[in-house]
């Protein structure tokens, strides 16, 4: 358990739009993910995966950013406000790299979402500001590729989520396995 942590904001697009622009609330949908979100269903959606195989399971119905992220790239130059990369869901407080895949992450009293792996950043971020993508996917001292744009998720238990609400992490029962990029 994360003790203190919070949402500390929402953000959802009907569009399949790079940001997503910051809400008062957002209500997950148990299965499918953010209601009225571009990436709503059970599967694929992101425009890539669908154009590859539209019937893989969507294990990115849910972005999740930690707040922390974006005041570090706040003090490297890059203006990065809550949204802006595209997240749903903006954490403080939790080290959302560090979960395992399988972790829960209940949002409130009722959403719970399962963490699928990393989200993989694509050339797009270049456009909102260049630089920034090498900052998000790099190498870290042993030389394996490090993904540091938060995680994606699949909804187990709809609910509203809100800023302010609580976040509690649930770990996995036996070995802890690292994520990987979805």
């Amino acid at each position: 358990m994360a003790v203190g942590a919070v949402v500390e904001a929402v953000a959802s697009s009907a569009g399949h739009t790079f940001g997503k622009p910051v809400r008062e609330g957002i209500r997950l949908l148990a299965g499918l993910g953010v209601e009225g979100d571009a990436h709503l269903g059970v599967t694929v959606k992101h425009r890539s995966r669908v154009a590859v195989d539209p019937t893989q399971p969507n294990l990115r119905q849910v972005h999740l950013i930690h707040a922390e992220l974006l005041e570090e790239l706040a003090a490297e130059g890059f203006a990065v406000g809550p949204g802006e990369l595209g997240e749903n869901v903006t954490t403080r407080g939790v080290d959302l790299l560090g979960l395992p895949r399988g972790a829960v992450l209940c949002l409130g009293p009722d959403a719970r979402v399962e963490v699928t792996g990393l989200r993989n950043p694509c050339a797009q971020i270049e456009a909102f500001a260049p630089g920034l993508l090498k900052r998000l996917v790099r190498r870290g001292r042993d030389g394996a590729v490090e993904r540091l744009a938060g995680v994606m998720g699949v909804v187990l238990e709809g609910g509203a989520v809100e800023p302010g609400m609580a976040v509690d992490v649930l770990l996995p029962q036996g070995p802890h396995l690292a994520l990987e990029r979805v």
